[in-house]
């Protein structure tokens, strides 16, 4: 008889994982003030943080002129293989033609070196590492105070320094045009500067087109380099010409300048990440240098973009019955919030009698309002009302439709009354 040993190997108890991995210390990090708002099942519960457009009943939106490409791709048996690096040449194409203009001396020159991107967030990382690795004068960025959150870590993670100018005013709760121009005036020579072209995230408060020329001036004057950020042409007033004034204006008068693009919030291609990066140069042999090097910044990124949205918003502007169609859905939901702003304004004022001045909630632009909330403020509106947003004032008028905005304006109404 053989007596046969066995060994048994216990598993390790948790503490034991823990002390021998190699994350033990990796702390955790803050919540994203917009993604990570706390989950609430309440019935009454109004999500205004997150920048989607929603349709009057509070549901995600899909444009039949979307819808309509889809069925063109589809019949059309499309194949799935790669994109080269710099995307689809016809969506870049005329991407850059529905910033620019087909009247733009660039356009017409064939000069606007371009690559497709993964929304308007890779065109800002694009572009944030072509000029921390060429642009020869200097690698200090400039972002209006308050500006979209995640600017600052794109840029920082290029490589860049990041300063501010300032461009909200809290007292007015305006521009702070003052302001703005005497940051860029002593703003060293040749440094860049990030312009919001249209529809300013978080504040909704864009220059005029008279300020607009006089910031232009100042960048002349300066030398400084300007990086447009048009995450929502044709969402502010809802004509796509109209939003596009400000690049338009700053190319017109000789600017070299670099643009990102995004068509999440105009066609409301969230996820399909289509978007362009695009940078005016002096001819088409400067041109063809500088796509060889943006080649060469996203080969290690990403390798190549995603398909799918680039051809949807391709055969969108492609298509004069499609452009026609999209067009007017763009403008159907400019008109929509823009409604929302009346209504809410109107339910403040005059409705519930709130303490204070709301007549910026008219007079800002785009999907979203700095409301002039404080901080507790929100909180109180978050615990007792189960409405988010973020911590600023910051609300998406998307979120506000007929079914929700009376609760909303009461809620709020009574948290600045202190009756919460």
């Amino acid at each position: 008889m053989f007596s046969v040993t066995r060994t048994y190997t216990l598993a390790p108890t948790r503490q034991a994982f823990r002390a021998v991995s190699t994350w033990t210390n990796v702390p955790a990090g803050p919540p994203d003030p917009i993604l990570g708002l706390q989950a609430d099942q309440d019935q009454r519960k109004i999500n205004l943080g997150v920048g989607a457009y929603r349709d009057g009943d509070g549901k995600p939106y899909v444009l039949n002129s979307v819808k309509k490409a889809e069925e063109i791709l589809r019949a059309s048996n499309p194949d799935k293989e790669y994109l080269p690096i710099t995307g689809l040449p016809e969506f870049t194409k005329n991407a850059t033609k529905l910033a620019y203009g087909v009247d733009s001396a660039p356009f017409k020159a064939n000069a606007i070196a371009s690559t497709q991107s993964i929304s308007g967030t890779g065109a800002l990382r694009i572009g944030g590492a072509f000029l921390g690795r060429f642009y020869p004068h200097s690698k200090v960025i400039y972002l209006p105070v308050p500006s979209w959150g995640n600017h600052t870590p794109i840029f920082r993670d290029s490589g860049l320094e990041v300063r501010g100018y300032r461009y909200f005013d809290k007292k007015t709760v305006g521009l702070d045009f003052e302001g703005l121009k005497e940051d860029l005036q002593k703003a060293p020579e040749r440094s860049i500067v990030l312009l919001h072209a249209c529809a300013h995230n978080p504040t909704g408060v864009d220059p005029t087109r008279a300020q607009w020329k006089e910031i232009s001036d100042i960048v002349k004057e300066k030398k400084l380099f300007p990086f447009f950020d048009m995450a929502y042409q044709g969402f502010a007033s809802g004509l796509t010409d109209r939003d596009a004034f400000a690049v338009r204006l700053f190319v017109s008068e000789g600017h070299q300048i670099a643009l990102a693009q995004s068509f999440a919030k105009n066609m409301g291609l969230y996820g399909e990440r289509a978007g362009a990066f695009s940078l005016t140069s002096a001819d088409t042999e400067e041109k063809s240098r500088v796509e060889s090097q943006l080649k060469i910044v996203i080969r290690p990124m990403y390798s190549n973009p995603p398909l799918h949205g680039a051809r949807i918003a391709n055969t969108i502007l492609s298509r004069p019955e499609l452009y026609a169609e999209w067009e007017a859905e763009v403008k159907g939901m400019a008109d929509r919030i823009i409604s929302m702003r009346e209504r809410l304004y109107n339910e403040l004022t005059k409705t519930h009698k709130t303490p204070g001045e709301w007549g910026h909630i008219k007079s800002q632009i785009g999907m979203f309002s700095f409301t002039g909330l404080t901080a507790p403020q929100t909180k109180s509106l978050a615990e007792r009302a189960h409405i988010y947003m973020t911590a600023d004032g910051r609300i998406s008028m998307a979120g506000l439709n007929g079914n929700n905005i009376d609760y909303f304006a009461e809620s709020v109404s009574r948290s600045v009354k202190g009756t919460l």
